[in-house]
């Protein structure tokens, strides 16, 4: 068939779907699992703190710092061909992962994982976008996000049961056979599409030091150096210069800024996506450390928040629509806040049911009222031939929040060296994050009451739904 005219429906319709999941699904999966992992590959390869963090933000780093290009690059040269040259990228560096001797080899190969998600993530999607008929377009994605959801909410039960049985190094080594089906799905089924008006010369200029600056800024975090932290804020501050002079042909056009809305919801995703990196990075670790839960019940934490922005973000999305943005994200920012004071209070002797399902389904509840709005705000503020642009900005600015954040963060609160091997200490550390996240999340709520008037979301479709590692996704 030609490319937007494929029916759901037919054969060729579920097989696309197929691809597109399971190639969003690996890099979704890989987020979720290797938290999970985190304690044992630190014992294994004798890493620090230090080493950790790195082994989670080598990989949010390169994928923050180039998704905008990868996304320009599969319209320019064909959506399937770089979704599968990513897919196959990934799958090679997560074998170098499996087989990592030392920790400084495994971040190296995060690193590269990175690189394949940046060409992978936006590909999936905009296949989609570009392989089915219009009016079956909403009910694909709606699909997808879905069943990307699932992926998220697998992760972590995969990943422990994985740990407690053939080892942490199968978290990665895992990706092979599933890569493998989606590039022979993908060659076989899903249709090649390109943007045939794309012109100009790549921005490489403009990710270069978007990367570089994220790399030194975080760098700097995790180490407690000063110097890698003025050198990344000059090298930002070159990046943004860059991309005012070389507007509109630029990595990330000016223009889209001019709406004030954008650029406080834009504010409110790095505050909020801050704030849930830590969490993410942390709250399985502590349950593992202090609590002495195994590697499967940790990983079963987080199952109750994406199983409730599955249920629910749709419904949050219609009401936002009804009544406007503000109140849902403002109330479901707070309801994110609260859960976080009551995380705080995990530790040793804390039970399941009341110490950890309790906050992470109000965690879940407050995610599922804020992120549906919150994508469809992004959307509707801006221009419509900006939906793309706006929505890889809003991707790219939730990602370096996490990735910041969890360089940051942990270390300010004591959370350094071999302190994930005392419970007593890393307990501590844990409660400071918790606060600290808690607090910005109030923060973001506040901003969001103050800059958001009016329904701005009258004429804009919502969401049809939003994996918890990435909601941007599922636009």
């Amino acid at each position: 068939m030609d490319n937007g005219h494929i029916r759901l429906s037919s054969a060729q319709g579920r097989w696309v779907l197929l691809t597109t999941v399971l190639g969003s699904g690996i890099a979704l999966l890989d987020g979720t699992v290797v938290n999970v992992a985190l304690p044992a590959l630190g014992d294994d390869l004798r890493a620090d703190m230090a080493g950790l963090q790195w082994t989670v933000n080598a990989y949010t780093l390169t994928l923050a710092g180039l998704i905008l290009l990868g996304g320009s690059l599969g319209d320019r040269y064909g959506r399937r061909k770089v979704f599968l040259i990513g897919v196959v990228w990934f799958a090679i560096a997560s074998a170098l992962c499996g087989l990592a001797p030392n920790v400084e080899t495994l971040i190296a190969a995060r690193a590269l994982q990175g690189v394949g998600g940046a060409l992978l993530t936006p590909g999936s999607l905009a296949i989609i976008q570009a392989s089915y008929v219009r009016e079956d377009r909403p009910k694909a994605i709606g699909a997808w996000s879905g069943l990307g959801g699932m992926a998220a909410a697998v992760g972590p039960l995969l990943g422990g049961w994985l740990v407690e049985t053939v080892g942490w190094r199968w978290v990665f080594l895992i990706n092979l056979p599933l890569a493998a089906l989606v590039v022979a799905v993908g060659l076989r089924h899903a249709p090649e599409s390109r943007d045939v008006e794309a012109t100009g010369r790549f921005d490489v200029l403009g990710a270069a030091l978007a990367a570089l600056a994220l790399a030194g800024i975080t760098y700097g975090l995790i180490a407690l150096q000063p110097i890698p932290v003025a050198v990344g804020v000059l090298l930002g501050v070159a990046f943004v210069w860059l991309e005012i002079r070389r507007s509109p042909g630029a990595l990330v056009p000016i223009g889209v800024f001019t709406s004030k809305v954008f650029t406080a919801v834009n504010v409110v995703t790095f505050i909020m996506y801050a704030a849930m990196g830590v969490v993410f990075f942390l709250l399985v670790v502590q349950l593992q450390v202090s609590a002495g839960f195994s590697p499967v019940t940790a990983g079963s934490a987080m199952i109750p928040v994406t199983v409730l922005m599955l249920l629910l973000s749709p419904r949050s999305g219609e009401l936002a629509k009804r009544i406007g943005p503000r109140i849902p994200m403002t109330a479901g920012i707070l309801i994110c806040a609260a859960a976080l004071l009551l995380m705080s209070r995990i530790g040793e002797g804390t039970s399941y049911v009341v110490g950890v399902l309790v906050p992470t389904a109000l965690f879940g509840l407050g995610l599922s009222a804020a992120v549906a709005p919150l994508t469809a705000t992004v959307l509707a503020s801006t221009e419509e031939r900006y939906a793309g642009v706006a929505s890889g900005i809003n991707n790219a600015v939730a990602r370096t929040g996490g990735l910041l954040a969890v360089a940051a963060i942990p270390p300010l609160a004591g959370l350094t060296g071999d302190v994930f091997k005392n419970p007593a200490a890393f307990t501590t550390g844990f409660h400071t994050t918790m606060l600290v996240s808690a607090a910005m999340m109030a923060v973001a709520s506040l901003i969001t009451f103050l800059s958001i008037r009016g329904n701005i979301l009258i004429d804009a479709e919502p969401p049809t739904g939003c994996p918890v590692e990435a909601p941007q996704q599922g636009r």
